[in-house]
């Protein structure tokens, strides 16, 4: 038995990613009003990622379960207790790092989102898991929140925010990414200036592709 499988964060998930299911059918539905071109730019974009988010605030935006349970293996058994995650949303995959923390014997995870209302709900979301003393859910750009006052060393990042600033977060990480730290992207296949980053070998990062859309790349 561990926290992610026993009440009250097994109820809580399951619960959790029902929404987030019905929240995916109506994304997807009004998706459908525009091109895969359009969709691409404005993933890829460095300076319109507030309006594009802004318009999808009531989505979940999740990651998917076998997303959310590999992040809790990984942070598991790495011995995770520094985490820092881009990209909140409503706190799924919150909840499964912060589950991981809690089985490790304590820790920190340092999350970001600029919506008021998702940072609200993901706190509540926490605080009904039992795990927010475990969690820093910071307000605003995470440009500016994740540069400042993180960790001296950095063991697991998730990076699930806006696409086309994944690399400028992974600057602001890096020099506190200690050797062997985990970064995970998911939907990486809209980042391919990050993924060039971390396959690069002389940038200093291991990096793999997994399942269909998430790289997980290991600092050297």
């Amino acid at each position: 038995m561990n926290t992610l499988t026993t009440e009250p964060v097994a109820s809580l998930i399951s619960r959790l990613f029902a929404e987030a299911e019905s929240s995916d059918a109506k994304l997807r539905q009004r998706g459908s009003t525009a091109s895969p071109e359009e969709r691409q730019a404005m993933m890829h974009s460095t300076t319109q990622y507030r309006e594009l988010y802004g318009r999808m605030k009531e989505f979940y935006l999740a990651v998917s379960p076998d997303t959310a349970r590999l992040l809790y293996m990984l942070a598991r058994s790495m011995r995770a207790r520094s985490i820092v995650e881009f990209g909140t949303s409503f706190g799924i995959s919150t909840v499964h790092l912060a589950a991981a923390l809690r089985d490790n014997g304590g820790g920190l995870l340092i999350g970001s989102e600029f919506e008021s209302a998702k940072v609200a709900k993901a706190r509540d979301n926490l605080r009904s898991a039992g795990l927010s003393d475990l969690v820093d859910v910071r307000e605003g750009d995470a440009l500016e929140t994740l540069a400042r006052d993180l960790p001296e060393t950095i063991d697991l990042v998730l990076l699930d925010g806006a696409k086309g600033l994944y690399s400028k977060v992974l600057t602001l990480l890096e020099g506190r990414l200690r050797p062997g730290a985990l970064v995970v992207a998911d939907n990486a296949d809209y980042c391919p200036d990050y993924l060039a980053r971390v396959r690069a070998p002389e940038l200093g990062y291991v990096s793999v592709p997994f399942a269909d859309d998430i790289e997980v790349s290991m600092r050297g």
